[in-house]
């Protein structure tokens, strides 16, 4: 009997992303006959339940055969293998050829930076390096509406400080012939 040859990594994630094209979205029974049933995957459990019986016209159930090749299963998609990392002494775990990091969401901004630097140092890819630029990019658009909203609020500030005639009061003569009418 042969052995299959082993196959590549860049092979695999591509045989991994043809699966994942074809694999269904899998829902709860009947879901989508009641609100108070959410879409998560419940695996199916009744005696003469339609999806655990497989019969044709119910949604798919989860099973092996939608699985990815196992050289490839827990990679990113970008070949790498990910790591967390969440202060710089983590970095000196990490192999730059084998493994990318993504930078955990709880690292404040000083730690990020810190830890960016030192990522493009060692040439470590960095996963998730967008989050910060789309971040400094709002920051940015912040500012500037906060600076365009200034001059106008301080033009209202002056506007409200100004007095408004007052409206008269109806003396109790001139309400009376109003009510009249």
């Amino acid at each position: 009997m042969k052995e299959p040859k082993p196959m590549t990594s860049e092979k695999a994630l591509e045989i991994r992303k043809r699966i994942k094209a074809k694999k269904p979205k899998f829902v709860r029974q009947e879901s989508w006959r009641y609100k108070r049933l959410k879409e998560n995957w419940r695996k199916p459990k009744g005696i003469d339940n339609k999806m655990r019986r497989k019969i044709k016209g119910w949604p798919p159930t989860v099973n092996t055969g939608y699985r990815g090749p196992k050289t490839v299963r827990g990679i990113h998609p970008s070949g790498y293998e990910e790591v967390i990392v969440y202060n710089v002494d983590d970095l000196k775990r990490v192999d730059s050829k084998t493994q990318a990091i993504k930078i955990a969401h709880t690292v404040g901004k000083k730690k990020r930076a810190q830890i960016l630097t030192e990522a493009k140092k060692k040439r470590i890819v960095i996963l998730n390096v967008k989050e910060i630029k789309e971040a400094k990019e709002a920051v940015k658009e912040e500012e500037e509406m906060a600076e365009e909203e200034k001059p106008e609020e301080a033009g209202e500030e002056a506007k409200l400080r100004e007095r408004r005639p007052r409206k008269k009061k109806k003396s109790e003569g001139e309400q009376k012939g109003d009510d009249a009418a």
